[in-house]
């Protein structure tokens, strides 16, 4: 096959393709050649059919097919000895449309190659790691929080009037038209007012109940309610209101200490502290890794090609777009045109992600099969029920399993990275480590 270059400029490329008849009816002859044994046609025997008449009966089958192989491979030829690696699906579209069989076929092949990323020596980068310590206070408020949430309930005066986040016991018996209705009676039943546990409407009326009240509580179920005899209906339910009591944290003790699976308190402030400091270290590095990325970027300059460029601007414009209209579930809306701002951000993200894959790539940074499956299993639990329908479309989908191991590949490459760079640590409080977590999304 030809090959003719067309273009070359900045990373532009386009080249012109041309398939002579001759090679074509080669490649047609070939294939005909090689099934030509196992084909058998009435009036021959198996293998003995003459080439013109497998010729006349395939040959216009095999055509295409020859086509498409004689293109693949020289493009294939084409990158491998020109070490171009195009930055999207190049673009290859036959020129002459009135092709007749017996001419040349003529294919132009364009497409924008990625940059040569130039070296870095990451010993000259410098980021800064803050260090943020779990002190007595963090892990007291930590506890105070554990105490509401194991809360106990102790009975008010016998004429206090129920508030919001008390605890009501009470029995009942729900009725509709008159009727009592089943899964709508219940004895000494413990509810919370304000818990949001009960029908809408239902909590609220009993705030200001005493014990020994009896009352109607009115109210309508939903329309969307899970029983049909039941959705939409006006309901009225007897209540009668056997105790009050106000909620009371629990004491910060040994006793409370086994509820969340400690030994005893000293355990459980091992752990408090344990946790405060993974989450420290964690939002530490989402600040660190922005600090990287920001240096990275300051200290690399190269050539982007505009396709790529452009496609990453429309995305994020396409994104945030929907992050103002969340009202706007589908695509079915006017195009978004990116702004200089969207353009800009896209040009910084193309060549920081550029300049990722070229380190990993020569770090051999690799993303095992462990760390698809844990990511996968992560994405997963948000589709309770559905976990092995999840699995079986990641397995199944390629761009999918794209998008789970990019942001695994970045991660791995950003630690290598930091490894190498210069770090000088920096202590500093929770409340400083959350304002520098806050001003990441101000940027």
């Amino acid at each position: 096959m030809q090959v003719t270059e067309t273009l070359n400029e900045g990373l532009k490329r386009a080249y012109e393709l041309v398939l002579t008849a001759e090679e074509l009816d080669a490649k047609v002859n070939s294939k005909l050649k090689e099934a030509q044994p196992e084909i058998e046609m009435k009036g021959f025997r198996k293998g003995k059919v003459p080439m013109p008449l497998l010729k006349k009966q395939y040959g216009q089958r095999l055509m295409g097919e020859s086509m498409q192989e004689a293109i693949d491979d020289a493009m294939s030829k084409h990158f491998e000895a020109s070490g171009d690696r195009p930055a999207l699906q190049p673009q290859v579209k036959m020129t002459n449309d009135d092709w007749k069989e017996g001419e040349d076929v003529a294919v132009v092949m364009s497409y924008e190659k990625l940059p040569e990323v130039p070296e870095l020596d990451l010993s000259g980068v410098a980021i800064e790691k803050l260090v943020v310590k779990a002190d007595d206070a963090a892990v007291d408020e930590a506890l105070a929080s554990l105490a509401k949430t194991a809360q106990d309930f102790n009975d008010r005066a016998a004429d206090a009037e129920a508030q919001d986040g008390d605890q009501v016991v009470i029995d009942f018996v729900g009725k509709v038209d008159g009727e009592a209705f089943e899964g709508g009676t219940a004895e000494d039943y413990p509810l919370v007012i304000g818990s949001g546990s009960f029908i809408p409407g239902f909590e609220e009326q009993l705030v200001g109940v005493k014990a020994g009240d009896e009352k109607a509580v009115e109210v309508s179920f939903p329309e969307e309610y899970g029983a049909e005899n039941l959705a939409g209906k006006a309901a009225v339910f007897d209540v009668t209101v056997k105790a009050v009591k106000e909620p009371v944290d629990a004491a910060i003790d040994d006793e409370m200490a086994k509820k969340f699976g400690a030994e005893d308190l000293a355990g459980l402030k091992a752990q408090i502290s344990e946790r405060l400091e993974a989450e420290y270290a964690g939002a530490a590095r989402q600040v660190m890794k922005r600090g990287l990325l920001d240096e990275l970027d300051k200290l690399v300059s190269f050539e982007l090609p505009p396709a790529l460029v452009e496609a990453e601007a429309g995305q994020i414009a396409h994104q945030l777009w929907h992050e103002e209209h969340p009202e706007v579930q589908d695509h079915n809306h006017d195009s978004i045109e990116p702004t200089d701002e969207h353009k800009t951000l896209a040009e910084r993200r193309v060549r920081l992600g550029l300049l990722l894959a070229e380190i990993g790539q020569k770090a051999e940074v690799e993303v095992t099969d462990a760390e698809m499956t844990q990511a996968i299993i992560s994405q997963a639990r948000q589709y309770p029920g559905q976990e092995r329908a999840f699995f079986d479309f990641v397995r199944q989908n390629q761009q999918m399993q794209q998008q789970l191991r990019a942001p695994i590949f970045e991660d791995k490459v950003i630690d290598h990275i930091a490894a190498q760079a210069t770090v000088t640590e920096k202590e500093v409080t929770k409340d400083e480590l959350q304002a520098a977590v806050e001003a990441l999304d101000e940027e």
